[in-house]
């Protein structure tokens, strides 16, 4: 006889109530669903589910208890031709799971079938979803609530971030808990960032081609779990106590917590891929299929998760991460499929939904605004409250510094964080996200070292990794180079810094970019869990962080930076001059010379001089002191007339 009661069809998921557990799993074409209990040896005990409300099939297990592994077997039809791939020889993870044991190896039993039905148990090796219960001691934790106008992102993965720093202790390095330690909090405050935006840390699954290559998903953009804390960065044997004391002292610091989330597609690949969790409960529900039942494949990873149909399960997933981990945040990898109809619409019932959500819409969001389906470029797109990964900006800056390709109009466009794409329907300029780099490209150092992308240890013959990057060796391709290039070198990354630093909008910088920090040309480094992505801590380029720290607690000085509205040709907040103070004309806007000034706030003027030339500007009337980063031992406590060094940027600040 069963021991399941009825139980209830919410809330989703496995739910301990101090008496018992509540299993419920949405499967709209389910015929019967199992739930596959696991003792400590790893004995299976199968009750089908007793009840079924609308799509939900649901029990209660009395005297179940927290620890508790579990798995479901979901049957139905096998009709791939319709969409339908249920498999109950393979032992599914709950797509509402908190906690997941176990990980996927690239073993044939995983695999659930293509055009016939795989008929090999997998449940000896598959990974087991756990019943948790939600004790932490939270204290009078509190959001930070940084504004968006005073926000400064910081993108870093938490492994890479840590495992090399020699002054946190051993045990934790590469942690959740390094990421709450003095050390690391010391940094960040320091540095002056307000936001730690985290590589995916919902559990993830290795591909089995990176598998049988002996890497691995070292970013964690290959999702099996989206409820999930991943456990390979637990220090200790809890890892969602851990993650939460983390986010706790960084709350105590002042400093927002941001998640990578992945809502565009699943571990499970293309249709030969692993069976491990939604193709099994309900296939045509979760993903975008073809007429012919095959996978939309709109984010070159195989299969596309149909958040439209799916979006109850996408935002009740989002809530539980801001109410169990306190999360300040989310980043959407692939963003447009959240939008998808399957055309973009910036209307969808996704978007609608999450703006009139009382907890959600009180958080930061950002979307990466591409995918690869049709018409997957929809950046300034999105609808509020999304800022937005301005890709224009990052390209444009790269060309004007390093390229000279870029007239005085557009780089100004840019730098006053992208009007014409972002100032529609109300957004505000905080909706630009302002980057140089990210963990998907060159850093910084190596976008002023190499060329050409060198990917070979990726497996793929180099083939993989954005090509078109607009870096520039400055004449030596590699990190060893003649002194008088490492100083061209060294001024390239100060004048970018200062742009992405001292522009309107929202700026993002890449965790080891204030270091000096290599991937030695690799610019797709996903798949490399080793020194060529750590951040060496052993290897800091001194004279650069205390550079980048200064220009970030510069910007907190400058209203015109901080009050996140749009700059108006009568206010203020922006000026426009040329070398002579006056202001731009015509063919001034259209010319590439590269030599302007900004004139911000009224108090505040930058001198950009991207020639190879000392270039004199003259400045506009008043006395201006050059004031650090930029006032060195030989600067004049005041000027009129300032020689500007080539390839460089200059503030001052107007005296009273």
């Amino acid at each position: 006889m069963s021991p399941l009661l009825a139980g209830k069809p919410t809330p989703a998921g496995a739910v301990y109530d101090g008496k018992g557990v509540n299993f419920a799993l949405f499967s709209r074409h389910a015929e019967r669903v199992e739930l596959c209990l696991f003792d400590k040896s790893g004995k299976e005990t199968r009750w089908a589910l007793p009840a079924r409300t609308g799509d939900v099939w649901h029990g209660y297990l009395s005297e179940g208890e927290p620890g508790q592994r579990y798995g479901y077997r979901v049957h139905g039809p096998w009709q791939p031709e319709n969409g339908h791939r249920f498999n109950a020889n393979k032992l599914l993870i709950d797509p509402c799971a908190l906690a997941v044991e176990g990980t996927v190896s690239d073993d044939a039993r995983f695999l659930g079938g293509e055009r016939e039905r795989e008929t090999q148990d997998n449940a000896a090796i598959a990974p087991k979803s756990v019943v948790v219960s939600g004790d932490f001691d939270w204290e009078n934790d509190r959001p930070p609530r940084v504004p968006w106008g005073s926000t400064v992102l910081y993108e870093a993965h938490v492994r890479g971030l840590t495992l090399t720093h020699p002054d946190l202790p051993p045990e934790i390095r590469g942690t959740y808990a390094a990421l709450g330690h003095p050390v690391m909090i010391a940094h960040f405050t320091r540095l002056g960032i307000t936001s730690l935006e985290l590589l995916p840390v919902a559990c993830f699954a290795d591909e089995p081609r990176l598998l049988q290559m002996g890497l691995s998903n070292y970013w964690g953009y290959n999702p099996m779990a989206l409820w999930a804390l991943d456990e390979r960065y637990a220090a200790g044997d809890c890892a969602r106590n851990e993650f939460r004391q983390a986010v706790k002292a960084l709350h105590q610091a002042g400093i927002e917590v941001i998640l990578d989330v992945v809502f565009n597609h699943t571990a499970e690949l293309e249709e030969i891929g692993p069976t491990l969790s939604l193709r099994g409960v309900d296939n045509k529900s979760y993903y975008w299929l073809d007429d012919h039942g095959g996978y939309q494949n709109w984010t070159g990873c195989g299969n596309t998760l149909n958040v439209s149909q799916m979006s109850a399960w996408t935002l009740d997933c989002l809530r539980y991460w801001v109410e169990a981990y306190h999360v300040d945040g989310f980043r959407f990898d692939l963003a447009p499929v959240l939008g998808r109809t399957p055309d973009f619409r910036r209307d969808a019932a996704f978007f609608t939904a999450l703006a009139a959500d009382p907890l959600l819409s009180t958080c930061k969001m950002i979307a990466e605004p591409w995918d690869i389906g049709p018409n997957g470029y929809q950046m300034g797109n999105f609808p509020g409250p999304f800022a937005e990964w301005n890709d224009r900006f990052r390209d444009v800056m790269r060309r004007f510094w390093l390229h000279g390709d870029v007239a005085n109009g557009e780089f100004a466009r840019r730098f006053a964080a992208s009007a014409e794409d972002f100032s529609d329907a109300g957004r505000l300029p905080s909706a630009s996200v302002n980057l140089l780099t990210a963990h998907d490209g060159f850093t910084l150092r190596d976008l002023l070292s190499f060329n050409d992308k060198h990917n070979d240890a990726n497996g793929e013959h180099n083939r993989d990794g954005h090509g078109s990057n607009f870096s520039h060796n400055h004449g030596v391709e590699g990190l060893e180079a003649p002194e008088s290039v490492l100083v061209r070198r060294r001024d390239s990354a100060r004048a970018l810094l200062a742009t992405l630093l001292l522009s309107q909008g929202t700026p993002m910088l890449l965790a080891g970019d204030e270091l000096g920090n290599t991937q030695h040309g690799n610019n797709n480094a996903y798949c490399q869990d080793n020194a060529l992505s750590w951040i060496d801590w052993q290897a800091i380029d001194h004279d650069l962080f205390d550079f980048t720290a200064a220009l970030i607690h510069l910007r907190r000085r400058i209203p015109a930076l901080q009050c996140d509205s749009w700059w108006q040709p009568d206010d203020n907040n922006v000026k426009w001059l040329d070398q002579y103070a006056q202001p731009l004309n015509a063919d001034g806007w259209q010319h590439s010379a590269h030599r302007l000034q900004i004139h911000l706030s009224h108090d505040w003027i930058f001198t950009l001089n991207a020639t190879e030339e000392v270039c004199d500007f003259l400045l506009p009337q008043g006395e201006w002191c050059a004031i650090p980063p930029f006032a060195g031992d030989d600067n004049p406590t005041s000027t009129t007339v300032w020689h500007a060094p080539p390839h460089g940027v200059c503030a001052f600040h107007k005296q009273s």
